[in-house]
């Protein structure tokens, strides 16, 4: 028998872990022609499934460890479940958390009764000073996924299922995969009773490191990871866990923003309750998987994981829904610039669509750039409005997969600067925090001109600043060498077509 099967089996989680709902929703099932169950995480005290793992892991140290404490670093769900699993037991937790924390988070985790240490701009330089801490204080430090109590408790959910589903056939569970604890535990439970039922791990395209490791196998560092669904932006996965997952994990599939942003929405239409983009990823991947296989009449299940969502991040999620469900096309077109061209393209192009946005600025007398963006069905009429464009006359390119345009560009449309020599761009994580900007800019040398500027809130940890330089030539080698020093995460978007069309 595995030994974290038995370990699930005699787990200790239910003096603080509800039994969570398994929901059938109405509004998918239908939209997708086949079952889908929710298993509702979400629902947890701390509006996650991570208060199994820290509960059963801190239950069973022994006396001794009890009395030294526990201590944790996170900037999230984990933070939370540690804090909370502690106060239920009397023992000391200190959380450490990045600087950069959303103050929502960090008053969760003091609500819980931990002290909360802020250090760093990210989790890696707050779980270095975690360490310290460790050596300086003796407190037992709690894993946020590879260890097999951790596992253990997390696969509670699994067994769970199990009770939840015995007159159903189930097809597949689609599982969240961050550092791959959840995924590692469920899989183990099921294919241990189950071995017919697919396990179908899910990632973000921009933080794929079970993805890569499992199709390179071994474990993959990733040099940057994504900022949207920050739950499960985890650079390596576990040594044990991807063992796990190597075993019983039968595919990891990867999802886009914007796909996770729309199943958010389609959460919230069955559930009225908004999770987090992490929650969503195993409906993202749902239907996903759905279309590729053309399935129907299956039944599925998705692992609503959390709901520690921040309130202000949800007009961007929004925003991107509308393209995650396919509803809206975003084209850069190439148009003259002469009198009643304005008219002549919405009346050959737009014709009987909604435009959802338009951005046109006057920047030469020969020709126009413009980005329009088109309530349409994307995957129907999206060829069909392109060669509308080319029967009359117009440059045009399809960009509404274009991350750059979407998050920066589209802002900044105000015709093409005629002054800028040697201009390069990038797309820059700043963390947020007081400071951070001037930090950046204290380091810059000043012979080096800031040609354009944008940034926009999404609250997160981090903010996406987009920031174009004048940098003579011969000297972009010196520049990228001071930008490794400061320590900031960078893309050089200068190639992006974006900036040469809009730019």
């Amino acid at each position: 028998m595995d030994d974290i099967f038995r370990l699930i089996l005699t787990a200790r989680v239910y003096d603080i872990v509800k039994e969570t709902p398994l929901d059938y929703a109405a509004n998918l099932s239908k939209k997708l022609n086949n079952k889908i169950l929710l298993k509702r995480e979400d629902l947890q005290d701390v509006f996650s499934f991570k208060i199994r793992g820290a509960y059963n892991k801190i239950v069973h140290l022994s006396g001794n460890e009890k009395k030294k404490g526990v201590i944790a670093a996170s900037a999230g769900n984990h933070a939370q479940g540690v804090a909370l699993s502690a106060k239920k037991l009397g023992i000391k937790a200190v959380i450490v958390m990045p600087e950069t924390t959303p103050q929502i988070k960090v008053n969760a985790v003091k609500r819980h009764g931990a002290e909360v240490v802020l250090k760093g701009d990210n989790y890696s330089e707050a779980y270095e000073y975690c360490k310290t801490l460790i050596r300086e204080t003796g407190l037992v430090y709690i894993p946020p996924f590879d260890d097999e109590l951790v596992i253990a408790g997390q696969g509670t959910i699994g067994h769970e299922i199990i009770r939840q589903t015995t007159k159903e056939d189930v097809y597949a569970i689609f599982v969240p995969v961050g550092g791959g604890g959840l995924i590692a535990g469920i899989a183990t439970f099921i294919k241990n009773v189950y071995p017919n039922i697919k396990i179908i791990g899910v990632e973000p395209t921009e933080s794929n490191a079970m993805y890569l490791s499992l199709k390179e196998n071994h474990r993959i560092v990733l040099d940057r990871v994504g900022i949207f669904a920050d739950g499960v932006a985890v650079k390596e996965v576990g040594e044990l866990t991807f063992e796990k997952a190597k075993q019983y994990v039968d595919e990891v599939i990867l999802v886009n923003v914007d796909e996770i942003a729309s199943s958010i929405k389609d959460i919230y239409y069955d559930t009225r309750n908004i999770v987090e983009p992490a929650g969503a990823l195993a409906v993202a991947g749902i239907k996903k998987y759905i279309k590729e296989h053309n399935l129907k009449n299956k039944t599925f299940i998705a692992i609503n994981s959390g709901a520690n969502m921040n309130f202000d991040r949800l007009s961007y999620v929004a925003e991107r829904a509308v393209i995650g469900e396919h509803q809206e096309a975003l084209y850069a077109v190439k148009i003259p610039e002469e009198p009643g061209e304005f008219k002549k393209f919405c009346q050959t192009v737009v014709q009987d669509k909604n435009v959802s946005e338009f951005h046109y600025r006057l920047a030469s007398r020969n020709e126009a750039y413009i980005l329009v963006g088109l309530t349409v069905d994307y995957e129907k009429e999206n060829r069909e409005i392109l060669q509308r464009m080319k029967k009359a006359g117009y440059y045009a390119m399809d960009v509404t997969h274009n991350e750059l345009i979407k998050d920066h560009i589209r802002y900044m449309i105000g015709g093409k600067c005629q002054f800028a020599k040697n201009e390069i761009f990038y797309d820059f994580r700043f963390p947020e925090k007081a400071g951070a900007l001037m930090r950046f800019l204290n380091n810059m040398k000043e012979k080096w001109n800031i040609s354009a500027f944008h940034y926009r809130r999404h609250g997160g940890e981090f903010g996406r600043v987009f920031i174009g330089f004048e940098i003579p030539e011969g000297e972009k080698k010196e520049f990228e060498e001071l930008l490794k020093k400061i320590n900031y995460d960078y893309v050089d978007e200068t190639k992006n077509i974006a900036c040469r069309l809009f730019l």
